[in-house]
């Protein structure tokens, strides 16, 4: 029996400052690295002094992002280029490309706006990205000859990974943050039924169940519709990526529908940044918005525009999505400062707040608040109503029947809702399950399990001799009358020799087969992995990326079948060793798809007689205005192909 053993060096008991050292299989893994959003001293990052006296790199086999919160990914600066660890670092593509944009915006209010000295800069912002590996779902990725990691749909924000984590026969699960239930622009968190020896999961919502959806959403309308009818201002802080986009979405529909005139507005960028990274990473999406962002972009809204500040000071009712979402700093502050001596005002408050935050403070009933040495009277209404992306108590409980792990431990909560869940799931589930606060080491015993490893010979081999087993068991007891015992025994010995013979050869004659070992009614073959996926009824996740290009209409052909059949010439003859075929308005070379959307019709505006040479010249130029358009899309495995196909459209159409 060993022992797999667990320190939390952050969200011990505690939410912010995620950072887990995990110990299993002489391996040493450190889950998230993010830093504390209720302070401002050296408290802020974890205590790597927990982990080793002498060098990290050292120490640690590596290090795993589950998502790109602050709170999760905030310190990896700090500790790659001020504590200098250069080991490994893995978290999935849609995490490395939004970490270094919220990392930048922490820096600029820390440092631009606070005056702080003791913290990253740019360039170090930069160059910790550059140690990144990414990981896609579904991937298993073999750190080192022991030890592998697999990626799983986590929810909770784009981009976010749960992460099962194997060292020989020992295995755990960490969850980061997850949400169990489908949301607007975001799937339910899913992992296999991988049964492992420890399971950590977070517990911010340990002791919630939360009331339907539908209420939520209608209770939240209701409030900002009633607050803006009697002239006053609504706040609702924010974070840039994930809950503002559910909230952005509910808003936009619901003034749409009801003709609202009161003007909305969004943190300056907040679209632009929304957009890109959406559009990048569509397939981390849900169903519904994978299936209408060719046609039209849920992100693109109507009624919700950018926001300066000097709007804050505007007469008259409004609504402003602000960040941060805990009220910290930034731009939601400055609103809240202006905005809460007010009693017609309203600010709400759609998810979880740490303590030492003015939204912790302020939900937690007080009336005035030091911000920035100065006391704000706290007049406005102050509501709670609960977007966050979290798994409840429910949630909670379903992963945990779902993964059938032999242990729990607790992280990212409160001591008093852990107690409870921690309670809760020993009654319910029969195991151990631990919630060790910072700095303490939970050691948790595991079973040991011998792995056995066979070859496709010696399968071979085995099925050959029970052949013959069976063979010899249904002839033996069977008169020959056509020839003489000794005869007989001499045919049968042949035979079983040549059953034999052909076994050993089959053993020596080793190949190197890839692919899927399936073993089914006695019988054994390897199967390509897609084949494999696809009888387990299974569709593996797949990272794609869609460019559009607008092709003037001087340049393209008169009808799309045209511009198909001149791209698939093109293209035919610059790949000539790929494999490019054509089908209905769209062209493939290898898994690159380049799909061909016809112009849309132009509604002419009829024109007076006199002028019919006039309204002909019209006709025509609205016509030119609209554009055949290639739509380029790839895994980011053929990124190379698929931006060379890239480069020939623009070549070839002059663009």
């Amino acid at each position: 029996m060993s022992d797999i053993k667990i320190t939390p060096l952050g969200a011990g008991q505690d939410v912010g400052r995620s950072c887990i050292l995990v110990s299993i299989g002489g391996k040493n893994i450190m889950l998230d690295c993010g830093m504390h959003m209720g302070y401002n001293d050296e408290r802020r990052f974890p205590d790597f002094s927990y982990i080793s006296e002498g060098n990290l790199t050292e120490h640690l086999d590596c290090v795993i992002i589950s998502h790109f919160h602050l709170d999760h990914c905030g310190a990896l600066p700090f500790m790659t280029e001020m504590v200098g660890y250069t080991g490994p670092i893995y978290m999935t593509q849609p995490t490395k490309a939004l970490c270094p944009v919220l990392l930048e915006d922490m820096r600029k209010v820390a440092v631009e706006r606070k005056g702080e000295t003791n913290f990253f800069t740019s360039p170090m912002i930069k160059d910790c990205m550059k140690k990144v590996t990414t990981v896609s779902l579904h991937e298993t990725v073999q750190v080192d000859d022991e030890l592998e990691i697999k990626a799983y749909y986590a929810g909770h924000v784009l981009g976010a990974a749960m992460f099962l984590i194997r060292v020989g026969s020992h295995s755990l699960v960490y969850t980061g943050d997850y949400n169990m239930t489908p949301d607007r622009h975001l799937g339910a968190a899913w992992i296999d039924k991988c049964r492992p020896d420890l399971l950590i999961t977070e517990s911010t919502y340990a002791t919630t169940i939360r009331d339907s959806k539908r209420c939520r959403e209608r209770d939240f309308l209701k409030k900002v519709h009633a607050c803006v009818e009697r002239g006053g201002k609504v706040l609702i802080p924010v974070f840039a990526l994930g809950r503002v986009q559910e909230l952005c979405i509910l808003l936009d529909t619901y003034w749409d529908r009801m003709n609202l005139k009161v003007p909305v507005y969004f943190t300056m960028g907040l679209a632009e940044t929304a957009n890109k990274y959406y559009r990048m990473f569509i397939t981390w999406t849900n169903q519904k918005i994978r299936r209408t962002f060719v046609h039209r972009n849920m992100f693109d809204f109507t009624h919700i525009k950018p926001f300066d500040k000097n709007y804050m000071d505007n007469p008259g009712p409004m609504v402003v999505f602000a960040t941060p979402g805990m009220l910290h700093a930034g731009l939601s502050l400055a609103v809240f400062k202006k905005w809460a001596p007010c009693e017609h005002n309203m600010v709400i408050m759609p998810g979880y707040c740490v303590q030492g935050t003015v939204g912790h403070k302020i939900l937690s009933g007080a009336k005035v608040v030091e911000v920035d040495r100065q006391n704000i009277q706290v007049k406005l209404a102050v509501e709670y109503m609960s977007f966050s992306a979290h798994a409840d108590a429910k949630g909670i409980m379903q992963l945990i029947r779902h993964c059938q792990p032999s242990n729990v431990l607790l992280v990212h909560g409160e001591n008093a809702k852990m107690n409870f869940l921690q309670q809760k799931i020993m009654q319910e589930f029969n195991i151990n399950c631990y919630k060790p606060s910072n700095g303490e080491t939970a050691v948790i015993p595991v079973t040991s399990n011998l792995k056995v490893e066979v070859s496709i010979p010696l399968i071979r081999q085995c099925l050959a001799i029970d052949s013959m087993a069976d063979y010899y068991s249904r002839h033996s007891g069977e008169a020959d009358d056509a020839a003489s015992p000794g005869k007989r025994r001499q045919s049968e010995a042949e035979e079983i020799l040549s059953v034999g013979a052909q076994a050993a050869i089959a053993a020596k004659r080793q190949k190197l087969l890839h692919g899927v070992l399936i073993m089914k009614n006695d019988s054994v073959r390897i199967a390509r992995v897609c084949d494999a996926w696809q009888e387990l009824g299974v569709t593996p996740h797949q990272i794609r990326y869609t460019q559009r290009v607008d092709l003037p209409s001087h340049t393209t052909a008169p009808h799309t079948h045209n511009t198909t059949h001149h791209l698939h010439a093109t293209l035919t003859r610059e790949f000539p060793c790929e494999s490019v075929s054509v089908g209905e308005c769209q062209v493939s070379v290898g898994e690159v798809l380049v799909r061909v959307q016809p112009p849309e019709p132009d509604v002419i505006v009829p024109q007076p007689p006199s002028s019919s040479s006039s309204s002909s010249h019209t006709s025509t130029s609205a016509a030119s205005n609209h554009a055949t358009t290639l739509l380029v899309s790839y895994t980011h495995q053929d990124e190379t192909l698929g931006c060379k196909i890239m480069k020939i459209i623009q070549e070839t159409y002059d663009l």
